[in-house]
């Protein structure tokens, strides 16, 4: 039971720091991210820094986790064993970055955007949610 507390809380206090960071970094305004993808008009590389940023962030804690035996509050590290690019995760990869660039949000930030209030993203969000039940219902059941 403890053990489930302490991956809340780990979970929990994760999920706060990325959406401070989002914040603080103005990729909670969709505009910002979608003045990043028009890169033959009024470009914006603000975006470029975050992602170098993260990028970053996420090399040191690969890092770390290779020197470790398994992490704090669960028995294994839970990593991709694939590495085969097939037709699903073309098209996953497709349909994330259509939607990336129509709605200027990703899942992180559209889910941090709903605490400012933007009509348009509670109407991603909610076609998001869709997206994933239909997916989980109708294709995750052919694997």
């Amino acid at each position: 039971m403890n053990r489930n507390i302490y991956q809340f809380g780990a979970a929990l206090l994760s999920g706060i720091v990325f959406g401070f960071g989002l914040s603080l970094s103005g990729m909670l305004n969709p505009v910002r991210v979608q003045g990043f993808l028009d890169v033959f008009g009024n470009w914006d590389p603000s975006l470029a820094f975050v992602l170098g940023g993260a990028v970053a962030v996420a090399f040191i804690g690969v890092q770390v986790m290779k020197k470790m035996r398994h992490p704090a509050f669960d028995d294994s590290f839970h990593v991709p064993t694939s590495r085969r690019i097939d037709g699903p995760l073309v098209t996953g990869s497709a349909l994330f970055g259509l939607g990336w660039g129509i709605g200027g949000f990703c899942p992180g930030p559209a889910v941090a955007s709903l605490s400012v209030v933007i009509p348009q993203t509670l109407l991603f969000v909610v076609a998001m949610l869709i997206g994933m039940t239909l997916y989980d219902q109708v294709w995750s059941r052919k694997t």
